[in-house]
């Protein structure tokens, strides 16, 4: 009798333990269609790649970030190579696969090499937000500070003014992969042929927007080998300091027109100086803070749709996986102190 009583309360034992197992200890299982992060902390990680690191541009990017973390109370961060590099992107990106983040945001230097690591993320679950590379294949959704012809098309119609309408011009990309980069060019390159035929593209476009010193280099070649070049389009916020340097080291400070994308702080000198004509651009933090936002709303399940928009950034449109929002500013040497960064 002892014997059978003392069966009885084993097995009794082993099935509450087993119930206790399934039941997940805790029986706490989040809201529906939300992504639980893993992190001890309870804080969802948004990892943030950058195309490179040590660059105002980047800095000023970082501070979006910086800013979404401490408001809403997540593990947001920047990496980023070191110098504007696909390849090492798609190393750190899936070292950030294989750490567990939660989600990766994108700043893609060739939105072709990404596509895999990027689709390889979201298979594994991770929130994947991309901008600068609008229809980015791998992505959740990507996210537009400018409207890309209208943005292009102002450049382009503020240089051929600023040169007479006439002359050789010169073209600068970050690289020859970068999405956004390249988009604009070809516009730029649709929009002059048709309304400033008497500009010609001196030769074909080149990779050096996103280094100051190949920048300076390249305009200092380019200067000796085309006699007619009067102006500079540079996109890569590096691309107008460089060409800048360089008409300032050969007193053509008038002569030739820059214009193109630059932080406001790091081009003052030049456009009082009158070497860099107006700069173009957006708040380089708006597109941290937003990139992060749409993360943390994917991970929470919530849906992106005619209704979704980001704080104290205006109207969002929404075209399949891409978000626009329209908010370009124009630098000049009388304004540039006005945007704070």
């Amino acid at each position: 009798m002892k014997k059978a009583l003392s069966l009885l309360i084993t097995l009794l034992m082993v099935v509450g333990l087993a119930a206790c197992s399934s039941s997940g200890g805790s029986g706490d299982e989040g809201d529906a269609g939300k992504k639980e992060s893993g992190k001890s902390d309870g804080k969802y990680e948004i990892a943030v790649v950058v195309k490179v690191v040590g660059i105002d541009y980047f800095s000023v990017f970082e501070k979006g970030v910086e800013k979404f973390a401490e408001e809403h109370d997540v593990n947001a961060y920047v990496t980023g190579p070191s110098t504007a590099d696909a390849a090492e992107q798609v190393n750190i990106i899936e070292d950030l696969i294989n750490s567990g983040v939660d989600a990766i945001c994108v700043v893609p230097n060739d939105a072709t090499v990404l596509e895999s690591v990027l689709q390889s993320a979201k298979d594994k679950g991770i929130v994947v937000v991309t901008t600068e590379s609008p229809g980015q294949v791998g992505a959740d959704y990507d996210v537009e500070m400018i409207i890309n012809d209208a943005f292009a098309e102002l450049i382009a119609e503020d240089a051929a003014k600023a040169c007479g309408g006439s002359g050789e011009y010169a073209l600068y990309v970050g690289s020859l992969t970068v999405p956004l980069h390249n988009a604009w060019a070809d516009h730029v390159e649709e929009y002059l042929a048709e309304k400033y035929p008497d500009m010609k593209l001196c030769t074909d476009r080149i990779a050096c927007g996103e280094d100051s010193a190949l920048a300076r280099e390249t305009t200092l070649d380019l200067l000796k080998t085309y006699s007619d070049l009067n102006c500079f389009i540079c996109f890569g916020s590096q691309g107008p300091i460089g060409a800048a340097e360089a008409l300032t080291e050969e007193d053509m400070i008038g002569k030739a027109t820059v214009v193109g994308n630059i932080i406001p702080s790091e081009g003052a000198a030049h456009l009082e100086s009158g070497a860099i004509t107006t700069g173009y651009l957006w708040n380089p933090a708006d597109s941290g803070y937003a990139s992060c936002y749409i993360a943390e709303e994917l991970l929470k399940g919530n849906k992106i749709d005619s209704s979704f928009s980001i704080p104290d950034m205006g109207d969002v449109a929404i075209e399949d996986t891409t978000l626009w929002i329209d908010n370009p500013i124009t630098i000049t040497a009388d304004n540039w102190k006005e945007f704070g960064f």
